[in-house]
């Protein structure tokens, strides 16, 4: 049997079998398992991410590459838009062997800049591995600070000659054409029309945003028609952009952007609309050449349009085919463009400047020629 003794209101058994449970031992156990744990978090904490290294080396390498792409590309234009300038013509002895010698020499400079770099890596990564893309990107900024200066763009025309061959020789040939007529402009005569075009930049702007065509070749399309002197011509044109005869794609579309079904054309809104939409049709017409574009827009369908006068005579550019305009206005995309490009200049820089001081000539080739050096 079993003896129980009550000692403070608690009964204590003295069987030595049984023996009372200790809660003791369950919050020793509990704190462990919390130790346990926070023994494991730091841990993970602690424990570095073999990702980590790997990432970061990527990271590097691609900024080291991206920043020598650049640099590498930016010397290759310049060095061969010079070599092309200097050694430019067909002689075999004078132009054509010092411009291959020229090519040959510039690969052994790449491949001794390369070996050099590779040199120069290694020593570098003993000290710091953040040091080469430091240096690379120091030397990427340096090309490309260059750039901004008159003799890269000088070269970079030259390089574009050189890879463009017949068609960017022509396109270049015309755009001096363009240069010269804006310097025979009128500096006074020019200035008032750009002030009476004040008027009417908003409801142009809106035209060429909504029909995604640069701003300034409507411009220079209206100083072209009509000074921005609105009216009625002899020949039926009106308005701003002196419209006659359109294609009736363009008059829906002018409709539709519009939102109205009749057109006003004594309205300079809805004759910028139609002009930005006819110009635009031409212009596709003519598979993008701005030259094509602009002289079918001036024609229209006279004589059967543009593209008809040139299926008829095989010619294929705006080159090929001034001999067979006869009458027609050939020098009219010279006129607009040089219109176009004084407003360029007006509206980038201020001022119209002068192109034969100083070094503006160099200046107004790099702004460009509104449609013809940059997409419209």
């Amino acid at each position: 049997m079993t003896e129980c003794i009550l000692v403070n209101n608690t009964t204590r058994t003295d069987n030595p079998v049984s023996k009372p449970v200790k809660p003791k031992l369950k919050r020793k156990r509990n704190t462990v398992m919390r130790s346990d744990r926070a023994v494991s978090r730091t841990y993970k904490r602690t424990r570095k991410n073999p990702f980590d290294g790997l990432q970061r080396k990527v990271l590097l390498v691609g900024i080291e590459i991206t920043a020598l792409i650049i640099a590498a590309a930016c010397a290759i234009i310049l060095l061969l838009g010079h070599a092309a300038n200097r050694f430019s013509g067909t002689g075999f002895f004078a132009n054509l062997l010092p411009f291959t010698a020229g090519i040959l020499a510039l690969i052994l400079i790449v491949s001794l800049f390369l070996i050099g770099w590779w040199k120069l890596r290694q020593w570098l990564r003993i000290r710091s591995e953040y040091w080469i893309p430091v240096l690379s990107v120091a030397l990427a900024l340096q090309t490309a600070w260059f750039v901004t200066h008159d003799q890269f763009t000088l070269a970079y025309g030259h390089f574009r000659t050189l890879v463009g061959g017949k068609e960017e020789a022509g396109r270049v040939t015309i755009a001096h054409q363009v240069y010269a007529a804006y310097r025979r402009q009128d500096a006074a005569q020019l200035q008032k029309m750009l002030n009476r075009s004040q008027e009417y930049r908003q409801v142009i702007e809106a035209a060429a945003r909504t029909f995604r065509i640069d701003s300034h070749l409507l411009h220079g399309l209206a100083a072209t028609e009509s000074s921005f002197i609105p009216r009625t011509s002899s020949d039926g044109g009106r308005g701003l952009f002196q419209i006659t005869r359109v294609p009736e794609a363009a008059i829906n579309q002018a409709r539709r952007y519009l939102g109205t079904d009749k057109i006003l054309l004594d309205d300079s809104r809805h004759n910028a609309f139609v002009a930005a939409a006819t110009f635009k049709h031409y212009l596709a017409e003519m598979n993008g050449d701005l030259f094509l574009g602009l002289l079918a827009y001036n024609i229209g369908p006279a004589n059967g349009g543009l593209r008809f006068i040139m299926q008829q005579y095989g010619a294929t550019d705006f080159t090929t085919i001034q001999p067979y305009l006869q009458t027609l206005p050939r020098d009219y995309p010279i006129r607009v463009l040089s219109y176009s490009l004084a407003f360029r200049l007006w509206h980038q820089e201020g001022k119209l400047l002068a192109y034969e001081e100083g070094n503006n000539a160099i200046q107004i080739q790099r702004i460009g020629i509104p449609g013809l050096h940059t997409g419209l």
